[in-house]
Parts: structure tokens; sequence; C-alpha cells
């Protein structure tokens, strides 16, 4: 039977082969990969605004659907490792490459209110996602291990039009996560459940070429059920810690054919701060983060009514602090993305996104104790990097 846990749990527990710091997972619309992401809670250059704030959905004029995928194809590397085991010597080990291509999927729907100040919008997307499988030579098995995730994100969303100046919108998230993990002799996993989230956003247009946006993203502690194992002790629930979100975005539209964007977004990681559980005495497993978050700048160039092109430049930054942790052998990112829109008619287009992120070096030293008075570790260089590939399309009716 392949363990399930939470969407949340499962990141935490896995080296992360997300495109984005921490166990996030940017992977919304094509249109916002094309420019990095920047300017997400302001512009409303597809229905896929509806996943990130709520508000900007009053800047949709017609009913709009959007269609598209995100390919990931990711990698983390491994190299300088060397393991002390519970007994015995320092080993050096081969380098580590770690790779996995994923399909993320998402859809998203934006209805105004005809007669009304009034937008809805709904989404169907993934916020997080992983496949990672250590080589089964690699004797650190404790520290590596196999781990598999997948997720759904559904959301509903309201905007409302309070002035000709000012937006506002709230919506809520219902996410269902499934995994696979396994740390031999040392964790097992076998929960599934959902968690329920709340956003709420509003922006401010300071003329028809100039616009700020904001959006807050409440994520509860979230209790998940199934079987845990932890050095052969079982229990049936965890409570995973989920760390809320603040972005603000700015637009400006500067002549005709050019438009620059941005976004500054805070992750509160800090409240991720262990996995616990009533069954056990001390933690399932330390993390101990610090906030962090990522700034982004992109432009817009429209060619002509038909084309559309984008690009941008992000800084995400890794939330490890003092504990670092092969799990979760996280980095920071550069992020380079290019993009563009075509549109076919005057009711339908296509947009396409690429994104190259290059992970900085991060040292891992990480120690584990399974025996009293005894312990194990592991200390190794770790990047990340990734290739992303978009596409979507867009119907306005």
């Amino acid at each position: 039977m392949k363990n399930k846990l939470l969407l949340g749990t499962a990141a935490a527990l896995v080296p992360c082969l997300t495109n984005a710091a921490g166990f996030q997972l940017n992977a919304q619309s094509a249109t916002g990969l094309g420019r990095a992401f920047a300017g997400d809670a302001v512009m409303a250059d597809s229905a896929a605004i509806v996943a990130k704030n709520s508000a900007a959905m009053a800047y949709i004029e017609q009913p709009t659907l959007s269609v598209g995928a995100i390919y990931i194809d990711s990698g983390i590397d491994v190299s300088n490792v060397s393991y002390t085991p519970m007994r015995g010597d320092t080993e050096t080990f081969d380098d580590q490459s770690l790779d996995a291509g994923t399909l993320v999927p998402n859809v998203h729907y934006v209805h105004p209110i005809q007669g009304s100040k009034f937008t809805l919008g709904a989404t169907v997307h993934s916020n997080f996602g992983t496949d990672v499988e250590f080589d089964d030579s690699f004797e650190a098995d404790e520290f590596g291990g196999k781990t598999a995730l997948s997720s759904i994100n559904v959301g509903f969303a309201v905007a409302y039009e309070l002035s000709e100046k000012i937006n506002l919108g709230a919506g809520l998230d219902v996410i269902y996560g499934e995994g696979e993990i396994h740390r031999k002799n040392l964790l097992d996993v076998d929960a599934d459940g959902f968690g329920l989230g709340a956003n709420v956003g509003a922006t401010y247009q300071v003329n028809e070429n100039n616009r700020f946006g904001i959006t807050y993203r409440y994520s509860p502690d979230i209790e998940v059920e199934g079987d845990i194992t932890k050095g052969g002790v079982s229990a049936d629930k965890m409570n995973v810690p989920l760390p809320d979100t603040l972005e603000f975005s700015g637009w400006h539209q500067l002549n005709e054919q050019w438009a620059f964007h941005y976004s500054l977004q805070w992750v509160n990681w800090s409240e991720f701060d262990s996995l616990t559980s009533d069954s056990y005495d001390d933690s399932i497993k330390e993390y101990q983060w610090k906030d962090a978050g990522h700034i982004s700048v992109g432009g817009t160039y429209t060619m002509s009514k038909d084309i559309v092109l984008r690009a941008g430049y992000m800084y995400d930054i890794s939330p490890t602090d003092e504990l670092t942790s092969l799990s979760i052998p996280d980095v920071n990112r550069h992020w380079l993305t290019v993009g563009g829109t075509y549109n076919f008619t005057a009711a339908s287009s296509v947009d396409i996104g690429v994104g190259f992120i290059i992970g900085e070096s991060q040292d891992i030293d990480e120690s584990l104790t399974t025996i009293p008075g005894t312990s194990s570790n592991i200390t190794a260089d770790v990047t990340a990097d990734a290739l992303l590939l978009g596409v979507q399309y867009q119907h306005r009716f």
C-alpha cells in the first residue's frame, strides 16, 4: 500500500525537488512563469489570478477560462559526501544526482457578475509535488530513502469593487495530498487528509497605468491521520505547522508597449519549527526554519495586438537556518524566465513560459540519534536546479 500523507507533511520530510524555496511550488500558470511571477498580486493577465490575489479578479471584464500545465525537470546534486555511521569509521560516497520530471496541470475560471460589483473565481492546481529516490547503494539510508508526493488544491474566491480605485477579495482553499516516504529503521508514514486555508487581498489603482496589490494567505496547523511509525513506536496522528504568506506587487504601464512589474513575498517559515505527535515525548522531526520569501521583477512587451512577450528574474531565499538537513537540501535560487502570448482571436489565446532555476551551493551537516548515546552524521555540498516549461490555453466568453 502506498504511503499517503497530507501535502505539507510530505514536503516537509522529503528531499525537496520542488521549484521554490522551502516546499513551495510555483506552477500556477504559464503566464506567470514567463515573467518570473513578478506582479502576481496585481496583474490580471490570465484567469490564474484567482490562485494569487482574489481582489485582482475584479480587473477581468469577461468570463475567462484558463487551462494549462507546467512540466518541471528538476534535480539535486549531492557531492563531497562524508558519512559517519553509528558504528564504524567515516566513509566518503560517490556523488548523487536526484532527478525528477513532473507535469503539473492547472485550471482557473473567473466570472464577473454582470450588473454587480462582484466577481467569482475557482481554481484547481498543485502547490507542492515531488518524486525523489536515493540510489539503493546510498548507505546512509537514515538520511536518504524514497519519497513520492502529489497534491491537489481546490480554491474558491470572490472579489468586490469597493470603488473605482479599490478592490477587495477573499477566498478559501481545500488541499488534499498523498505521497510515499521511507527512512530505513527510522520513519514510515501512512496518512492522508485535507487542509483548509484562507486568503484575503486588496488592490489599489492610482490611475489606468499604475496599480498595486497585496494579499495575505493564512495556513493553519494541520493534524493528519494515518499510520505513523518512528523508531518502532506507532502513532495515528501528527501535527504539521504551515507558514502564512504575505505578498505585495506593483504594475506600471510605461507606454503603449512596455510594462514593468514586481513582487515582494514574505513567508512565515519560522512557524515551521517541528513535526509533532502526542504519541511521542519529543518531536518527530526538528527544522527550526527562519522567515524567508522572494523578490521578483519582470517586464511585458506588447509587440502587436496578437503577440505579447514577457521576461523576469526572481531571487528565492531558502528558509533553512542553523539546522540543515539532507531530507530538505534547500538552497537560495535564481530564476531566469521568458514567455509570451499569442492571440488567435479576440476570445482565445495561448501562453507559453520557460524558466531556468539556478541554485546556489548549500553545506549540509546533519546528525541523527537513533540509539541513546549513539549518533550518525552526514556532511555534503548540495545544489538544486530546474527547467520549467509551461503552456496554457485561455478562452474569454
